[in-house]
Protein backbone atom coordinates (compact mmCIF):
# COMPACT_ATOMS: atom_id res chain seq x y z
CA UNK A 1 0.00 0.00 0.00
CA UNK A 2 1.52 3.14 -0.96
CA UNK A 3 1.45 5.82 1.99
CA UNK A 4 2.54 9.68 1.45
CA UNK A 5 4.31 11.82 3.86
CA UNK A 6 2.51 15.43 5.15
CA UNK A 7 5.34 17.12 3.10
CA UNK A 8 4.10 15.20 0.02
CA UNK A 9 0.46 15.75 0.73
CA UNK A 10 1.05 19.66 1.68
CA UNK A 11 2.48 19.90 -1.67
CA UNK A 12 -0.55 17.84 -3.40
CA UNK A 13 -2.87 20.14 -1.91
CA UNK A 14 -0.68 23.42 -2.30
CA UNK A 15 -1.46 23.62 1.90
CA UNK A 16 1.03 23.96 4.61
CA UNK A 17 2.12 20.56 6.77
CA UNK A 18 1.01 23.36 9.15
CA UNK A 19 -2.36 23.19 8.07
CA UNK A 20 -2.72 19.70 7.51
CA UNK A 21 -1.83 19.01 11.23
CA UNK A 22 -4.08 21.60 12.33
CA UNK A 23 -6.62 19.72 10.37
CA UNK A 24 -5.80 16.21 12.32
CA UNK A 25 -6.12 18.41 15.78
CA UNK A 26 -9.26 19.70 14.77
CA UNK A 27 -10.54 16.01 13.92
CA UNK A 28 -11.08 16.44 10.14
CA UNK A 29 -8.56 13.24 9.68
CA UNK A 30 -9.52 11.15 12.17
CA UNK A 31 -7.73 7.65 10.50
CA UNK A 32 -4.62 9.32 9.98
CA UNK A 33 -1.95 6.40 10.91
CA UNK A 34 1.80 7.54 12.51
CA UNK A 35 4.78 5.71 12.26
CA UNK A 36 6.71 4.67 15.60
CA UNK A 37 8.24 7.88 15.73
CA UNK A 38 4.74 9.79 15.75
CA UNK A 39 4.95 10.82 12.05
CA UNK A 40 1.90 11.15 10.19
CA UNK A 41 1.56 8.80 7.35
CA UNK A 42 -1.67 9.29 4.36
CA UNK A 43 -2.77 6.96 2.66
CA UNK A 44 -4.82 6.69 -0.44
CA UNK A 45 -8.17 7.13 1.76
CA UNK A 46 -6.90 9.84 3.61
CA UNK A 47 -6.03 12.03 0.30
CA UNK A 48 -9.43 10.93 -0.93
CA UNK A 49 -10.68 12.39 2.66
CA UNK A 50 -9.14 15.61 2.13
CA UNK A 51 -10.26 16.47 -1.62
CA UNK A 52 -14.13 16.81 -0.29
CA UNK A 53 -12.32 18.74 2.94
CA UNK A 54 -10.95 20.96 0.36
CA UNK A 55 -13.94 20.75 -1.53
CA UNK A 56 -16.04 22.06 1.08
CA UNK A 57 -13.46 24.74 2.36
CA UNK A 58 -13.59 26.36 -0.93
CA UNK A 59 -17.36 26.34 -0.61
CA UNK A 60 -17.07 28.48 2.02
CA UNK A 61 -18.07 25.88 4.39
CA UNK A 62 -16.49 26.47 8.00
CA UNK A 63 -14.14 23.91 9.24
CA UNK A 64 -16.47 23.54 12.58
CA UNK A 65 -19.62 22.50 9.94
CA UNK A 66 -16.75 20.20 7.73
CA UNK A 67 -15.81 18.11 11.05
CA UNK A 68 -19.55 17.57 11.51
CA UNK A 69 -19.35 15.72 8.39
CA UNK A 70 -16.44 13.97 9.05
CA UNK A 71 -18.38 12.95 12.42
CA UNK A 72 -21.25 11.68 10.25
CA UNK A 73 -19.17 9.74 7.95
CA UNK A 74 -17.71 7.96 11.12
CA UNK A 75 -21.53 6.99 12.26
CA UNK A 76 -22.19 5.57 8.51
CA UNK A 77 -25.46 5.07 6.89
CA UNK A 78 -27.65 6.25 10.29
CA UNK A 79 -26.27 10.00 8.83
CA UNK A 80 -27.08 9.29 5.15
CA UNK A 81 -29.87 12.11 5.70
CA UNK A 82 -27.66 14.76 7.23
CA UNK A 83 -24.81 14.73 4.83
CA UNK A 84 -27.10 14.96 1.45
CA UNK A 85 -29.24 17.68 2.95
CA UNK A 86 -25.49 19.12 3.41
CA UNK A 87 -24.57 18.87 0.23
CA UNK A 88 -27.97 20.00 -0.80
CA UNK A 89 -27.04 23.28 0.81
CA UNK A 90 -23.15 23.51 -0.30
CA UNK A 91 -24.83 23.39 -4.15
CA UNK A 92 -27.16 26.14 -3.21
CA UNK A 93 -24.37 28.48 -1.89
CA UNK A 94 -22.05 27.40 -5.01
CA UNK A 95 -24.52 28.24 -7.22
CA UNK A 96 -25.45 31.53 -5.38
CA UNK A 97 -21.81 32.19 -5.74
CA UNK A 98 -21.92 31.73 -9.13
CA UNK A 99 -24.72 34.12 -9.83
CA UNK A 100 -23.20 36.89 -8.10
CA UNK A 101 -19.73 35.81 -9.98
CA UNK A 102 -21.74 36.46 -12.85
CA UNK A 103 -23.20 39.78 -12.33
CA UNK A 104 -19.51 40.72 -11.24
CA UNK A 105 -18.16 39.11 -14.47
CA UNK A 106 -20.92 41.26 -16.47
CA UNK A 107 -20.04 44.54 -14.29
CA UNK A 108 -16.04 43.68 -15.40
CA UNK A 109 -16.73 43.22 -18.68
CA UNK A 110 -18.77 45.90 -19.78
CA UNK A 111 -16.12 48.22 -18.09
CA UNK A 112 -13.51 46.48 -20.15
CA UNK A 113 -15.59 47.36 -23.32
CA UNK A 114 -15.93 51.13 -22.16
CA UNK A 115 -12.53 51.64 -21.48
CA UNK A 116 -11.67 49.87 -24.98
CA UNK A 117 -13.98 51.82 -26.78
CA UNK A 118 -12.26 55.34 -25.15
CA UNK A 119 -8.78 54.19 -25.43
CA UNK A 120 -9.88 53.31 -29.22
CA UNK A 121 -11.50 57.03 -29.46
CA UNK A 122 -9.09 58.63 -27.81
CA UNK A 123 -11.53 59.89 -25.34
CA UNK A 124 -13.89 59.07 -22.56
CA UNK A 125 -16.17 61.61 -24.34
CA UNK A 126 -17.11 58.89 -27.27
CA UNK A 127 -18.98 57.97 -24.29
CA UNK A 128 -20.91 60.89 -23.60
CA UNK A 129 -23.90 60.50 -26.52
CA UNK A 130 -24.78 56.85 -24.88
CA UNK A 131 -27.64 56.50 -22.50
CA UNK A 132 -26.52 54.91 -19.47
CA UNK A 133 -28.78 53.11 -17.47
CA UNK A 134 -27.60 53.30 -13.98
CA UNK A 135 -26.04 56.34 -12.63
CA UNK A 136 -22.66 54.33 -11.44
CA UNK A 137 -19.37 55.74 -11.57
CA UNK A 138 -17.08 55.39 -14.34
Amino acid sequence: MKTYSITEVAEYFNLTPHTLRYYDKEGLIPFIERTSSGKRVFKESDIESLKIIECLKSSGMPIKEIKHFIEWCAEGDSTLQQRYDMFLERKASVEAQMDELKRTMEVIEHKCLYYKTALDSGTEDVHKNIKVKSSSAQ
